[in-house]
């Protein structure tokens, strides 16, 4: 959607916010009904004020006594207004506060189950600002525009009916020469929404930009593109102050606009209601209270004013999370799923095809990264995929951990379609190994429990003895209570890979998807990873990613891709032999590892 037809949808946007966020919904009728008490009870003033001075005042003479109920009258009233309205601006704070908790938790959660490429194709800065600073606009807006809207628009339309009761000329001059007054704020609306949509887009750019600068500190020094880096943080900053200012420029034009039309409004009455007099049914103290009662109109409209730029902002910003809760999860846990067996499965790929969505400005040419490949692995065997880079490796990687589900054919894991297997049964039976070990910004002994939340302190330290770890773990300052710092940077690329390996063991699976675990180490570390890999696969079946090909020589087998499709299998010296894409491959690989 474009901003400029923004304004067209903005009840859509409300309507569907309404209906996205049900504890918002809950006891609504009480609150509103509550609002319009307070709304009523603010209408006593100046019915008293027209009754004291067309029955308080005769013939110059001042009836104290009558006065004096219609004083306490309206102190009762008072005060119980400010009660009703109390109760009801109580019960919006904690039913908005309520509804911002679910949507952010649903927000969340949805971000969490959406495809790989929903999250590449978004910018991490923009997701993170959907559940944070564009719910936190929200949340500013029903701390006061929400109230605003609640009470004044309760004072609105208690006080329209009033006006109609009183004098209905009257109240047709004052609506008529109020009138302006919404094509005003209808164009300066329009305004705003485009304005504060562009407020909300370079929000998002200087999020990702200030995450890309602090979390690549380690690549921007290295080049030395700090300046550029930097650069790129202050052009965001002043393209979003300017955003800031175009938009507070239609702002400052609100109040004005409402205060201009008030005197209008106020000037037009006084002067119809002089000329109709007596004669025309109207007392001295109808046309006094119906004055107060025009400024309880216009008061809530030129104060509402104030709220509309908040309002713009509060809507684009839910429109924007309601987009992401909008956004189908193409990858959904089936109900009610089968569970895969605990024990070293088959895997059996047939006739598996995947496609990625066109990049833009390609829409006609999807990108084909697997095409129509089968294959069989036997249960408790190592197997390693080599190919190019492009050549669909990682894909299949993805495919196999239901990180994305093939465009066509299938995948077979102990003889169940990946499609029916529900996701905690897969979790627990599959872990993948990344490339890239993230680790938390916590101990050793906390990032490994992430395997196996309720592995014991014993658990965690006989997974490092399994894998021939033991003397590195205790080579740590404070062992498995050494803290690895944020996404790990305390540890080396090869001690991530380490702490890795420890969580998926303690997770006991009976498959294991490694993807490159061993591509960016030293060769003393990729010694050791090997020994460590080869202890964790004992006994399950396992699929590795291999880029060095000492790995995949010491596969059971061996798959090699060329351009997404799969061109030879077999053994490494069986593929030696027969002189194709992995002889190839290796002849090259070996070229280069020449010193």
């Amino acid at each position: 959607m474009t901003e400029e037809l923004a304004p067209r949808r903005l009840f859509d946007v409300a309507r569907r916010g309404w209906k996205a966020s049900p504890e918002l919904r809950e006891g609504t009728r009480a609150t509103v009904t509550l609002a319009l008490l307070g709304a009523v009870g603010r209408l006593v003033v100046p019915i008293l004020v027209q009754q004291s001075i067309d029955h308080g005042l005769r013939n110059g003479h001042v009836r104290l006594g009558l006065i004096g109920v219609f004083a306490a009258c309206g102190a009762v009233a008072v005060v119980l207004s400010a009660i009703s309205t109390r109760l009801a601006i109580g019960r919006l704070a904690r039913r908005a506060e309520d509804a911002l908790l679910g949507l952010r938790v649903r927000a969340f959660s949805h971000i969490h189950r959406l495809g790989l490429e929903d999250h590449a194709e978004e910018r991490r800065g923009a997701l993170v600002a959907r559940v944070t600073s564009d719910i936190e606009q929200l949340s500013q807006f029903f701390s006061w525009g929400g109230i605003v809207f609640l009470v004044d628009g309760s004072l609105m339309v208690a006080v329209i009916i009033t006006m109609g009761v009183y004098d209905w000329r009257l109240t047709i001059i004052a609506l008529v020469a109020a009138a302006p007054l919404t094509i005003v704020l209808r164009l300066l609306q329009r305004r705003l929404i485009a304005g504060y949509a562009k407020v909300r887009d370079q929000v998002s750019i200087l999020l990702t930009a200030i995450s890309e600068a602090v979390m690549g500190a380690a690549v921007v020094r290295a080049y030395r593109v700090s300046a550029r880096s930097s650069q790129r943080v202050v052009v965001a900053s002043e393209q979003l102050r300017d955003s800031h200012i175009r938009a507070a420029m239609y702002s400052a034009m609100l109040f004005p606009s409402g205060e201009m039309f008030s005197v209008f409004t106020v000037a037009a009455v006084v002067v119809v209601g002089v000329a109709l007099g007596p004669a025309g049914g109207l007392t001295a103290g109808s046309l006094v209270g119906f004055v107060f009662l025009c400024y309880r109109f216009l008061d809530p409209i030129a104060e509402m004013t104030e709220t509309l730029d908040q309002t713009q902002s509060a809507l684009a910003g839910w429109r924007r999370v309601l987009d992401v809760l909008d956004t189908p999860i193409e990858i959904n846990d089936p109900m009610p799923g089968r569970e895969l067996p605990h024990v070293a499965p088959a895997i059996i790929a047939d006739h598996l095809t995947f496609a990625y969505r066109p990049r833009p400005g390609h829409e006609t040419s999807p990108d084909t990264a697997l095409d129509d490949v089968s294959f069989v692995i036997a249960p408790a065997t190592s197997v390693a995929v080599v190919g190019a880079t492009g050549s669909g490796k990682t894909t299949l990687a993805k495919l196999l951990t239901r990180l994305a589900d093939p465009t066509s054919g299938r995948l077979l894991i102990g003889g169940i379609d990946l499609h029916d297997v529900r996701f905690e049964s897969l979790r627990r039976s599959l872990v993948m190994v990344p490339q890239d070990a993230f680790l938390f910004d916590a101990s050793v002994l906390e990032n490994v429990r992430f395997g196996r939340e309720d592995a014991s302190d014993d658990d965690v330290r006989l997974a490092f003895v399994e894998l021939g770890l033991e003397a590195w773990l205790d080579s740590l300052p404070e062992g498995v209570r050494t803290r690895v710092g944020e996404r790990g940077d305390l540890l080396s690329v090869g001690e991530r890979q380490l702490v890795s390996l420890a969580r998926a063991y303690v997770a006991n699976p009976v498959c294991l998807v490694l993807d490159e675990a061993t591509s960016a180490v030293d060769p003393a570390t990729e010694a050791r990873l090997g020994r460590a890999l080869e202890s964790l696969a004992r006994g399950r079946t396992s699929v590795t990613i291999a880029h060095r090909l000492t790995t995949a020589a010491r596969a059971d087998k061996i798959l090699v891709f060329d351009q997404g499709r799969l061109v030879e299998t077999g053994d490494h010296e069986e593929l030696l032999v027969l002189g194709g894409v992995y002889a190839a491959l290796h002849a090259s690989w070996l070229d280069a590892t020449v010193v």
